[in-house]
């Protein structure tokens, strides 16, 4: 029987080469994410394999799993631990090498495969792991199955079986994948565009797929170098999108497209080099699928942008838009089950359903959508599309520090400090309180349509702080200046990643 994984072994302990180690806290809301190998061993991570198989057996999904990881110096050496588990917990296993998650997302249809078990810490600091996992394709996992995974791994509840695992490696999927993007119509407007990488998995994929459809691609950090020299390859990071700007600029092009670490996201700058940030990105793609798909329902999650209820366009083409809690597992389940045709994250993370896509996120995807919609608007830049939208005056995301094992009683109080305040109707940043959205964080909602947003992380040791105003800048700075002196009587609150 395989060892209960313990969580108090430190890398310099002889137990650690020896006993699984897992740190129970690496198992997220949606995704798994651990420092290697501060929190999590090869053995740990055989474990999580094993115990994943078990779930797939507990839950009568047939054991055959997709298994792909990105371009760091110890990913391979993780997805071998986690296939030892999954063979051993008797799954069948199709190992797609070197690949972006939406390459194992596509890989799951194309093989007829039920599970998928991507090893990527995405857009995480190099020293980050994780997994990102689904038993039902589009779907990646929801809270439910993460509890129900970190209780069979952590109390070592492995069922004995009988079964025996296989192998297969699948050594053409990365071809397969970019095949299947490039059957479609070249764009007929010739377009230049600065295609950059943060020099993470993406690199591998995107100025190829993009070159073949006739886009003049400048590439910008596309070599592959898991030590990622020039920034993190994060498109909400403001050193990734500075540097896009700057290329495009430089070279003239016509937009940028920012790919992060595993490739299913993708953030946009503009031909002026002005970065755009993703929910703002998605109003314009909603008006352009809307006016061709009256009455599309459309899924946006709490962190974005107004528009999404307010934009006359979308109102003139019938358009509904429901939202939503953040996070690309969230968002993926509820566009899928609401039968939307599109969901979009703040965070870049888009999920294009039947007829329009397959309902997972891909950052090549939505830069076609992107190429597709200036294609659609002959004449037109993408600034000047952008400037078509009403004006906002918007924060990027910022993120305080706040420890995994306290984030969420921290949010607890944010949330109901507001809701005290809201109650007794007391002014916030000189107006009185519209609306309470309180299904992620708390949303908080002024009389002029100003918003300001607290949630946990769901897969960072931060809290996340959004605002914005369609009013003025004063009252955008207003409100977070209210929410950022809450944070502050919360001892347990550190440092910003950036702060406007």
């Amino acid at each position: 029987m395989f060892p209960k994984p313990r969580q108090d072994l430190r890398p310099n302990t002889a137990e650690f080469e020896r006993l699984p180690f897992v740190k129970a806290t690496g198992f997220r809301e949606y995704d798994a994410r651990w420092r290697y190998p501060e929190e999590i061993n090869l053995l740990g991570l055989e474990a999580v394999g094993l115990g994943l198989a078990d779930l797939m057996r507990m839950r009568g999904v047939p054991q055959r799993v997709v298994v792909g990881h990105d371009y760091r110096s110890y990913s391979a050496s993780i997805k071998a631990a986690l296939i030892n588990g999954l063979l051993a917990g008797g799954a069948e296993v199709h190992d797609i090498g070197l690949a972006l998650s939406p390459t194992a997302y596509f890989a799951q249809f194309e093989l007829g495969v039920e599970a998928v078990a991507m090893v990527t810490a995405s857009h995480n600091d190099n020293g980050w792991t994780g997994i990102k996992m689904g038993i039902e394709r589009p779907l990646t996992f929801a809270p439910d199955d993460m509890s129900a995974l970190k209780d069979i791994v952590m109390n070592g509840r492995f069922s004995p079986h009988n079964q025996s695992g296989r192998y297969i490696f699948v050594p053409d999927m990365p071809e397969r994948y970019m095949a299947d993007l490039l059957k479609r119509p070249k764009p007929m407007r010739a377009l230049k565009a600065v295609v950059s990488c943060g020099n993470g998995t993406a690199g591998a994929f995107a100025p190829r797929v993009l070159a073949e459809l006739g886009v003049t691609v400048v590439p910008l950090n596309c070599e592959l170098d898991y030590t990622f020299p020039a920034h993190n390859p994060n498109p909400e990071d403001l050193a990734m999108l500075d540097a896009t700007r700057d290329a495009v600029l430089e070279h003239g092009a016509d937009l940028g497209l920012a790919f992060d670490g595993d490739g299913d996201r993708c953030g946009v700058v503009d031909n002026e080099g002005e970065a755009i940030f993703a929910d703002k990105v998605g109003v314009m793609l909603a008006r352009d699928i809307a006016a061709r798909n009256k009455g599309a329902l459309f899924v946006a999650d709490v962190k974005s942008t107004g528009l999404f209820l307010t934009d006359p366009v979308l109102r003139e083409h019938g358009a509904k838009t429901l939202f939503w809690k953040t996070g690309h597992s969230y968002i993926k389940r509820y566009s899928h089950e609401t039968g939307a045709l599109v969901g979009f994250e703040k965070s870049g993370h888009f999920f294009f359903n039947p007829p329009l896509g397959r309902g997972y996120d891909d950052g090549l995807v939505a830069a076609l959508a992107v190429l597709d919609m200036l294609d659609r608007n002959p004449g037109k830049s993408l600034a000047e599309l952008k400037s078509a939208l009403p004006r906002t005056w918007q924060s990027p995301t910022m993120s305080p520090h706040c420890d995994d094992e306290v984030k969420y009683q921290v949010v607890d109080r944010v949330v109901d400090h507001f809701q005290k305040l809201a109650a007794n109707g007391d002014s916030l940043a000189g107006q009185k309180v519209r609306e309470l959205i309180t299904v992620n964080g708390v949303r908080i909602v002024l009389e002029d349509g100003t918003w300001g947003l607290v949630r946990a992380s769901s897969n960072k040791p931060e809290l996340v702080v959004v605002v914005e105003s369609p009013t003025s800048e004063a009252n955008m700075r207003a409100i977070f200046a209210e929410i950022d002196a809450e944070l502050g009587k919360q001892p347990e609150v550190g440092a910003y990643n950036q702060k406007i």
